[in-house]
Parts: C-alpha cells; sequence; structure tokens
C-alpha cells in the first residue's frame, strides 16, 4: 500500500467506503489468498504431514484463518497478537550500536 504525505491525521480522517475499498483492493487480495491456499495445499501433500499438522506454527495458521473468517472488525489487530509474544516488562533493552 502506498502512503500520501498529503493525507492528513487524527479525528477528521475518515475511512474510504466499503464499496470503494473492494474495488481497489479485490484482486490483490484475491492474490493472496490464492497464494496462501496454494501454500496449504502443498503442506497437505507434502510428506511428514502428520508432523506439520502438529507443529504449533501450523495451529497458529489454522487459528488466523479463524481469525480472518470471523465478523471482528479488528482482524489486523487480532493476528499481530496472534503471531507476537506476549509482553514482558522485563525484556533486555537493545544497546546502541555505536
Amino acid at each position: 500500500m502506498w502512503w500520501n504525505p498529503l493525507l492528513r491525521t487524527g479525528a477528521d480522517v475518515t475511512p474510504l467506503p466499503a464499496d470503494r475499498v473492494l474495488d481497489q483492493y479485490f484482486l490483490e487480495l484475491r492474490s493472496k489468498l490464492l497464494e496462501a491456499a496454494a501454500i496449504f495445499d502443498r503442506l497437505g501433500r507434502g510428506a511428514n504431514g502428520d508432523a506439520v499438522a502438529s507443529d504449533p506454527r501450523a495451529a497458529k495458521l489454522r487459528q488466523a484463518i479463524e481469525v480472518l473468517a470471523g465478523d471482528a472488525p479488528n482482524k489486523a489487530e487480532l493476528l499481530q497478537q496472534l503471531f507476537s509474544l506476549p509482553y514482558d516488562p522485563d525484556w533486555k533493552r537493545p544497546e546502541p550500536r555505536f
């Protein structure tokens, strides 16, 4: 997605109407969904399918599909949380490189 520096941020910004979002992003999303489906097909056809089925990453991918198929209005946030580690206040802060 492109960024336009002329767009203002804040309370006066309104989202695009749903029909316009569909017009603008349909082909891009269709392509990404087909790519994801092809990867799931490869996982299903590959050797060691049982081992992959029990892999925690595969479980997260299945959960992600459930999120996408659901009615939640914050799907991107839910997916980010699904694929992220929980916050740990004791994490070591990175040291400056210089």
